[in-house]
């Protein structure tokens, strides 16, 4: 098959014979080595997806088969999460760059004792190529990468490290999101809100704590209202006697002056 690479998009070109091709979707290699690092994979799946929840065009990826030459399935990368701009939505089986037209703006690795040489190697060299505005690398357990968490932004000439906040964060251009280790976790934070995303278990306590919350509020009120009930009615009893009160001494004064009058008293 001929190839004809486009200088200004790389992953583009012109093919010829083109024919039916399976990419397999999986490259039968774990998600992760460690729950230490599978969490920080889907973690920042779903924190991306949800802080771009209202934004049509922008799509992120864990853990899929990235094909960039179209006719060939070995030419693939695995990003640990990636995101692109300029797609849609959609669930997918598998990208492939030339079907999308896209490449991502931003890619992850979580490194670990078997990936770290090809994080800081051969993927740092393909998604610089590729032309990947940020790539970040994050060692959550502190054993594989100094300093853990590492940045880069792509530059006339390649790619140059992002100096970091005193905080050990870096703040990503590309999508307005400030990134921060967090002990084994690489937390997103809002800088509208300076609030961090939080992760889906964090969401599901934070929603069932807001419940219960509510739940003892809707408790403490009904109490309370109960207690002005009961006090409601003790003041109406109250005034009801004094009431009664005042009217039987009304009578009786009546009745004294009554049986006065009949005795010829003044």
């Amino acid at each position: 098959m001929t190839v004809t690479v486009v200088l200004d998009r790389p992953w583009q070109a012109v093919k010829s014979n083109p024919k039916e091709i399976e990419y397999p979707e999986s490259d039968g290699k774990p998600v992760g080595e460690t729950d230490f690092h599978i969490s920080v994979i889907f973690y920042l799946r779903a924190a991306l997806r949800y802080f771009f929840r209202q934004v049509s065009d922008v799509y992120t990826a864990a853990n899929m088969l990235f094909y960039y030459e179209e006719g060939d399935t070995s030419k693939f990368k695995v990003p640990d999460v990636f995101v692109v701009r300029g797609v849609t939505k959609h669930d997918r089986r598998t990208y492939k760059l030339w079907e999308e037209n896209a490449a991502p703006i931003v890619a992850f690795e979580i490194t670990s004792r078997s990936t770290k040489w090809e994080d800081i190697g051969d993927k740092k060299g393909f998604y610089e190529a590729l032309g990947v505005k940020e790539y970040y690398l994050f060692d959550p357990v502190g054993e594989y990468l100094k300093p853990r968490f590492q940045g880069y932004r792509l530059e006339k000439g390649g790619y140059r490290r992002r100096t970091r906040n005193k905080d050990g964060s870096i703040i990503s251009e590309e999508m307005g999101v400030i990134l921060k280790p967090d002990g084994p976790m690489l937390r997103l934070i809002d800088p509208t809100t300076n609030e961090v995303v939080p992760s889906m278990e964090e969401a599901v306590e934070n929603a069932y704590a807001a419940r219960l919350q509510v739940e003892l509020e809707a408790e403490r009120a009904s109490v309370e209202a109960q207690r002005a009930q009961a006090e409601a009615e003790r003041a109406q009893a109250a005034v009801e006697r004094a009431d009664t009160a005042e009217a039987e001494v009304a009578r009786l004064r009546a009745e004294n002056e009554r049986l006065k009058r009949q005795a010829g008293l003044p």
